[in-house]
């Protein structure tokens, strides 16, 4: 690991899982410590990267060595760019869930933006939008966590932009993922049922259509409540028309009492109590099966559910859901509240891997050199989600109250708690090695230093 921790959760047997993709030592070994500089730096800058690498630190043009490895210049003989990292991850994801005992198997896509705002160089910038919805420069990526209790593992990550040669359409790039997942989980669908759950932006007959194909199940947030569909009315007629005029025949399912983070009044967001109400109507969709396809297709038809979560005397908006699954009663219902919560993971992975890991500050001109040196953000967080999988470990809990994790009931430490735990480790084996590299050189250290230090003072000659 970082300095060399053993045993279970060591990222030096992390790394392992990508020999396959290595061809030579020298690129093996670069490949570990700019993953290990990602993790210390927590940046993306290459120089910043080879600085918090104990080896990279100490080569000439150390970044360059970094940018090199990323656009493909010193590694021709192995496979190491972005398509074959996330093929690995994906393996390694799959592996992960497998060891669940888990009687479900939920997929979380979701899309997210890596913002350049103030870039002109980079190639292939494409417009995507800013947190307060203006158009800066930049990429769309698209990323795909699965979920099982206890265990969380990386199944798709695709960095693209519509400047680029091989782009075709932001729904090809949608189609290509869950097709993909769903061949790599083929194996863990064999023993539990698997749901996709996405939000808005998947709001798409195409994206369902798919699912259902795959022999998958759909839990999507709405967007268009102008869809038209036929709903069960109150008095149990069904009912021609769209989903805004639906959300007057919903029916009380559920009221529960939950933990969320939301805001009340003039608060600022935080996390509290709060009570939850659930209603829900029977759908049934008609739709063509050939949509966004070359061949013709047929009408096919869908029995659903709409579902509404509102959260009592908060300020957000209710959600408005639609899925496949039966909500019938108030287990049923809970349920989906509980997975569509599960979302929320996705947004936890994607304000770690920007802020923690940095991988907005990427600045290589060369589009595919910038997707290998995110997908290698990638890499690093996928080994930081397997060392949080479960707080037994006494690795984990050490890193943890390393991190400022103070150890209470209910209390997990984040991603964040145990990377700031790793980086103290990391800073400390980086002062250890400067200071034995200067006491080689010089025989001690300056003397007010090792004042500081509390070592002795050297012999008077």
């Amino acid at each position: 690991m970082v300095g060399g921790m053993t045993g279970q959760g060591s990222l030096t047997e992390y790394l392992e899982g990508f020999d396959e993709l290595i061809n030579d030592e020298r690129t093996g070994k670069t490949f570990g410590e700019i993953v290990r500089g990602i993790i210390n730096a927590g940046s993306l800058v290459c120089q910043r990267i080879a600085a918090h690498s104990r080896i990279l630190s100490k080569a000439k043009e150390a970044g360059q060595r970094v940018s090199r490895f990323a656009t493909g210049e010193s590694t021709k003989r192995s496979e190491v760019d972005a398509e074959h990292l996330a093929a690995k991850l994906r393996e390694r994801g799959v592996a992960q869930l497998a060891e669940s005992d888990s009687d479900e198997l939920w997929l979380i896509a979701d899309p997210s933006d890596l913002r350049k705002p103030y870039a002109q160089e980079m190639e292939n910038l494409m417009q995507v939008r800013d947190l307060d919805g203006k158009l800066v420069p930049g990429y769309r990526t698209l990323n795909v966590l699965g979920v099982t209790q206890g265990r969380r593992g990386i199944l798709y990550h695709r960095l693209f932009t519509s400047e680029a040669e091989d782009f075709l359409s932001e729904p090809w790039e949608v189609q290509r993922a869950l097709k993909t997942v769903s061949q790599a989980v083929r194996s863990l669908q064999e023993r539990r049922p698997v749901s996709w759950i996405v939000d808005r932006g998947f709001d798409d007959v195409a994206v369902w259509r798919t699912i259902w194909e795959q022999q998958e199940h759909v839990v999507c947030r709405v967007f268009h409540t102008e869809r038209l569909v036929a709903y069960q009315r109150l008095d149990e007629q069904w009912q021609n028309g769209d989903l805004a005029a639906a959300r007057g025949h919903l029916r009380p399912m559920a009221s529960t009492r939950t933990e969320m983070v939301v805001r009340r009044g003039r608060q600022k967001k935080m996390r509290q109590r709060v009570t939850v109400e659930i209603r829900a109507c029977p759908l049934q969709l008609t739709y063509d099966t050939g949509v966004r396809r070359e061949r013709e297709g047929g009408q096919a038809e869908k029995d659903l559910w709409l579902v509404e979560v509102e959260v009592l005397n908060a300020t957000m908006k209710p959600w408005l859901i639609i899925t496949d699954w039966p909500v019938t009663d108030a287990e049923s219902a809970v349920r989906i509240l509980r997975m569509y919560r599960q979302r929320w993971a996705v947004e936890d992975s994607f304000k770690f891997t920007k802020d923690v890991l940095g991988w907005e500050e990427v600045q290589l001109l060369d589009f595919e050199g910038i997707r290998t040196l995110v997908a290698l953000a990638w890499v690093a967080a996928g080994f930081l989600y397997e060392l949080g999988v479960s707080l037994e470990w006494e690795e984990v809990r050490f890193l943890a109250r390393l991190g400022g994790w103070a150890e209470r009931k209910g209390n997990r430490p984040g991603k964040i708690v145990l990377t700031r735990g790793l980086r103290r480790i990391a800073d400390m084996l980086a002062t250890q090695a400067f200071l034995e590299d200067y006491r080689e050189e010089h025989g001690t250290l300056p003397p007010k230093i090792a004042a500081w230090l509390g070592e002795p003072p050297p012999p008077e000659l």
